[in-house]
């Protein structure tokens, strides 16, 4: 007797390539034109703000200040007067300057002096309390390879004329006295002594007190305006190497009796600050980025909840006709993976051009670094997997009697 066994095949469901949920997903968004262009523009937004944040940055704060340091250098110290113990200003012994020079990683000095209660006019007629917050300084001949300063327009103090009433106006000073261009006609008034404009600066990057001064020569200064000769700001340019070794004995150098009087900075550090000032409001604004990114992918999570109502009917019929669980959950999944990629190639895009118009207008270096939009990128394929994970779940769980029958 032959005993008949029960055939036992299981069936298999179907596979779907990928190429068949991509052109199943895509239909499903061509079905709802608007809905799908609101949604992924909320993505774009989030995405377009973070990515113009980071480029904007990368091209002003960044690039040009790196550019400018770099042509200017970091190794430049400064060295002025503090205030003694008992609170009073303190003062700068006559022989600092050359005492500075003399420290070996030393490669540069120069030095100005404030001339104590003198004040430049235009003319004889502005009245004496309107000062325009300027201030009039002797200036050795060196400044301005020392600091970095250049002439925006006329000449440079030299040895010979160091010795004459000629000045040299910062570019604010020159701004606030209604200067453009010098010229031997161009005069000011420098405590009643009539002066001839010779040059203006451009702005000085590391010496920004140099912007509102009305600069003339060491000599003219001790001789007209009884100035002690005493510099009240000592620039020092060292070796690379060696800017902190120098900056720990710039004090003691300077100052000899008294170091605890003396003010010891190093410009290019105030600029870092303000770079990481930068940094900080750039974080605050890609904090509201990430906000706005946030919004989007609500609004994606909105989207798929909404078109798995509509769609019950395409599920049901799908499910009766073969369609597993996982099929479903893969396609509303890839669905929003779909669109949150729509939202963020185009907010991508549109931060890219931003930061290029804003640069080109501004004659930066368009930057937009590549973590950027990488990054951008992949938090928008999270952001679209986090709010597509529950409208798929959803729709994987519908069963075909209950997703065919009518409300």
């Amino acid at each position: 007797m032959v005993s008949a066994h029960p055939d036992r095949r299981r069936l298999a469901p179907a596979r779907l390539a990928s190429r068949d949920v991509a052109r199943v997903d895509a239909a499903g968004l061509r079905t709802r034109p608007t809905r799908v262009l609101l949604s992924a523009l909320g993505i774009a937004i989030g995405i377009a703000a973070m990515v113009a944040v980071v480029g904007i940055s990368s091209s002003s704060s960044r690039e040009e200040l790196n550019r400018q340091l770099a042509a200017l250098g970091t190794n430049m110290l400064t060295v002025s007067p503090g205030q003694t113990l008992e609170g009073q200003n303190a003062k700068l012994p006559a022989e600092a300057e050359a005492m500075i020079a003399r420290i070996g990683p030393v490669t540069a000095t120069s030095a100005t002096g404030a001339i104590r209660s003198t004040r430049a006019y235009r003319s004889d007629k502005i009245p004496k309390v309107e000062t325009n917050g300027l201030t009039v300084l002797a200036a050795r001949v060196s400044l301005p390879r020392t600091v970095g300063a250049t002439v925006r327009s006329g000449v440079w103090l030299n040895g010979v004329i160091s010795r004459y009433p000629a000045a040299v106006l910062g570019s604010d000073t020159a701004a606030r006295l209604g200067i453009g261009r010098p010229s031997p006609q161009t005069e000011i008034l420098v405590d009643g002594a009539r002066f001839t404009v010779i040059g203006v600066l451009n702005p000085v990057l590391l010496a920004p007190e140099l912007d509102t001064a009305v600069l003339i020569g060491w000599d003219i200064a001790t001789e007209a305006f009884r100035f002690d000769g005493r510099a009240t700001t000592v620039y020092a340019r060292s070796r690379d190497s060696q800017v902190e070794a120098v900056r720990a004995v710039l004090a003691a150098t300077a100052n000899p009796q008294t170091p605890g009087d003396v003010n010891v900075s190093r410009p290019s550090d105030i600029l870092a600050a303000s770079r990481a000032a930068d940094d900080t409001l750039n974080g605050l604004l890609l904090g509201l980025g990430a906000v706005a990114l946030l919004v989007g992918g609500v609004g994606v999570a909105n989207t798929m909840v909404i078109s798995v109502l509509e769609r019950r009917a395409e599920i049901g019929l799908r499910r009766s006709l073969g369609a597993t669980r996982g099929q479903i959950r893969v396609q509303f999944l890839t669905e929003s993976l779909l669109l949150s990629a729509l939202g963020g190639v185009g907010g991508v895009l549109l931060g890219v051009a931003v930061t290029t118009g804003y640069a080109a207008y501004q004659t930066w270096p368009a930057v937009v670094p590549a973590w950027a939009t990488a990054g951008a990128l992949a938090a928008t394929l999270l952001i679209g997997g986090v709010a597509g994970l529950y409208p798929a779940i959803r729709a994987a769980r519908l069963s075909p009697t209950e997703a065919l029958a009518t409300p």
